[in-house]
């Protein structure tokens, strides 16, 4: 009968230590999944590929783990997009991960305007470390960077001077 008996004490230490080793352990997950996610993706010809679309631009992105290189059509991404908004919105999806010294970027874009074109960057960056790693989902996905902004400019209708406007009204 002694045999079954414990001694609350031990009991209270050792509970103790497995609370320490659970709190420890998603912290560890955590610093381990932040300082290098798991390559899922695929390469193909050494570079994950990503496509976006906004209004009438299409980017394609090539990324490839780098020093943080950033080219659109060939130039800096300081010389392609002058405004400020506009390359905060193409390092936005490298930021939310935090790898904005990570990788090598390469875009070629067409069609539409710089804001257009910027968005289609976007979504193309986020869409190519969705295929790096799927670690990033999550983080790109709850910052809104793998949605497709599906807005376009509405068409001229007949008889309309524009999609709304209409021609003066004259009663007479």
């Amino acid at each position: 009968m002694a045999e079954t008996e414990t001694n609350p004490a031990a009991e209270q230490a050792n509970a103790d230590v497995v609370v320490e080793q659970e709190e420890q352990a998603p912290a560890e997950q955590e610093a381990q999944a932040k300082a290098e996610p798991t390559v899922t993706g695929s390469m193909k010809g050494g570079y994950y590929w990503g496509t976006g679309r906004r209004k009438s631009s299409v980017a394609r992105v090539r990324i490839r783990p780098g020093d943080g290189k950033l080219l659109i059509n060939k130039r800096e991404l300081a010389d392609y997009f002058r405004r400020e908004q506009d390359r905060l919105a193409v390092k936005a999806p490298l930021k939310a991960v935090q790898a904005e010294r990570s990788f090598d970027v390469f875009v070629n874009v067409g069609g539409g305007g710089t804001t257009g074109q910027s968005g289609a960057v976007s979504l193309g960056i986020a869409r190519a470390l969705k295929n790096y790693s799927e670690d990033y989902i999550q983080t790109l996905r709850d910052s809104g960077h793998l949605t497709r902004d599906s807005r376009m400019v509405e068409r001229k209708k007949y008889g309309q001077r524009g999609a709304r406007r209409r021609f003066q009204f004259s009663k007479r």
